[in-house]
């Protein structure tokens, strides 16, 4: 019986793995083919083994462009994930309070891409722009020149745009704890720390890893919002991984090296999504004891 039950669930999930095998592992087999070979007017094809891995892995550019990926996702992280549990502390577990700042928390999550990065754009345009007249008001010139100026404003655009879900996140957690935990810690005289560490946070554990995972990999991915806003140029030193493999790939059209630099990238995106699964996913050993 066990057996069949396995049976019908696998075939009930026979669609997806049909659908990610079309659009995900084939395509992925001419990735991994291409950055095994070079290429001369986009048909010849020249076999090179990993030296275009080699050729990455070597490179100051590709590593400067990976430290900064992964400088903008701790910047984006440490400002998010503690703004959105304070947040979503402050709000109304019930009521249609509640529900009405949810519905306006999910406005910035519903923004594409795109228009975020012409809508901060715009924001900072000298003369024209709201973000740009406040901290000339305040006496601060928002020059995007500088370096410093240019992640500020980046790390403000992500921010806006998803800390929602963070928040979202932690709401649903928050709205499964149980009131007599509350009643029991006021009795016990439990200040508001003690009930966060000994009542939410436990509740909140799973949800933030599952938020840190979402927020990692995005941010890590970061491209239409950073290129519109900043064009992704060396001198604003805000050329992230994802901009080097456009570049690459597609302007540059070296497929090759592009499609190793693809490789790579989807290789660390699967490491950091394997080590967050392996801790909100219970193994089934431990499910056995």
């Amino acid at each position: 019986m066990r057996v069949t039950l396995q049976v019908q669930a696998y075939l009930y999930l026979l669609p997806a793995i049909c659908v990610m095998v079309l659009c995900g592992v084939i395509p992925l087999g001419f990735i991994l083919a291409y950055s095994l070979h070079d290429t001369f007017s986009g048909n010849d094809f020249v076999w090179v083994g990993g030296q275009w891995y080699v050729a990455l892995l070597t490179s100051a550019t590709f590593w400067a462009a990976v430290f900064r990926s992964f400088c903008f996702s701790a910047l984006a992280l440490a400002v998010q994930i503690p703004l959105g549990i304070y947040l979503a502390l402050r709000m109304p577990i019930k009521g249609a309070l509640s529900s009405v700042l949810i519905v306006i928390f999910a406005i910035p999550l519903l923004a594409p891409f795109m228009v975020v990065g012409h809508v901060w754009k715009s924001m900072i345009l000298p003369k024209a722009g709201l973000l740009y007249e406040l901290c000339t008001l305040l006496g601060f010139k928002l020059n995007m020149d500088n370096p410093v100026v240019a992640w500020f404003v980046l790390v403000a655009m992500d921010t806006w745009h998803w800390t929602s879900l963070v928040v979202l996140l932690c709401v649903a957690a928050l709205r499964a704890v149980p009131e007599d935990y509350y009643r029991a810690a006021r009795i016990d005289g439990a200040s508001p720390w003690a009930i966060f560490r000994y009542v939410q946070l436990p509740r909140l554990r799973n949800v933030l890893l599952i938020a840190v995972l979402l927020r990692l990999i995005d941010s890590f991915t970061i491209y239409t919002e950073a290129y519109i806003l900043t064009r992704g140029t060396r001198d604003f030193h805000t050329t992230f991984l994802s901009q080097e493999l456009v570049q690459t790939a597609l302007v540059q059209f070296d497929l090759g090296e592009g499609s190793a630099m693809a490789i790579i990238y989807f290789f660390i995106v699967s490491v950091i999504s394997w080590s967050f699964f392996s801790r909100i996913v219970p193994r089934s050993a431990d499910h056995a004891t």
